[in-house]
């Protein structure tokens, strides 16, 4: 009966949280036709996260009083330091490889191109890995704007609660399967990518 209980809960919270989709909120995506590379940036901002809407200071204070807890304060330090480096540069990293999947357009950081994307994650979602794995999830908004003229807003799309699934990232940390989230939504930013050239 409880295993029932268990896997119940799990398939409702999977129904909840679960909705995988980026959309064209505004714009659209011809006008990089003719493009051979696109800037990626990254407007880190505020996000929240889990079902509970933490912020990331909350989440951080929780998540550190577990590992100090389980498995001392070297354990934190190993695990902080790690997703330091993930929130600083390995998750817009993961967003670029998935974008690069597409191969119609190289997306890259630090170019002078002629158009920018910028993505700007909003809520990220840990997952977890067990005898269930459930995977890390990303909310996000993306804009593609003029370089010269950032204001000029050419595109807006918003992914919500994209999987991190059929990446070939370490699941076994939070930060790995939130990498993961990152390229599923390159992956899927690619998809309409491809649509729109044809």
């Amino acid at each position: 009966m409880k295993k029932i209980f268990f896997f119940l809960c799990v398939t409702v919270s999977t129904a909840i949280l679960a909705q995988d989709k980026l959309t064209i909120e505004s714009g659209n995506l011809s006008f990089l036709k003719g493009q051979t590379e696109v800037n990626v940036e990254r407007n880190y901002g505020s996000p929240l996260f889990q079902a509970e809407n933490f912020t990331e200071t909350e989440y951080l204070d929780r998540r550190h009083k577990e590992t100090v807890a389980k498995k001392g304060e070297a354990a934190w330090k190993t695990w902080i330091d790690t997703w330091e480096q993930h929130v600083e540069t390995i998750w817009t990293e993961k967003f670029i490889e998935g974008l690069n999947k597409s191969k119609k357009i190289k997306f890259a950081q630090n170019v002078e191109t002629k158009y920018t994307l910028i993505i700007h994650p909003k809520w990220m979602y840990a997952g977890w890995q067990g005898f269930v794995t459930q995977p890390g999830k990303l909310s996000a908004e993306i804009t593609i704007v003029e370089t010269a003229n950032p204001s000029n807003v050419l595109a807006t799309l918003k992914g919500d609660k994209i999987e991190g699934t059929g990446s070939k990232v370490d699941y076994g940390m939070e930060y790995g399967r939130i990498s993961a989230a990152y390229e599923k939504t390159g992956k899927e930013f690619g998809k309409e990518l491809k649509k729109a050239l044809k």
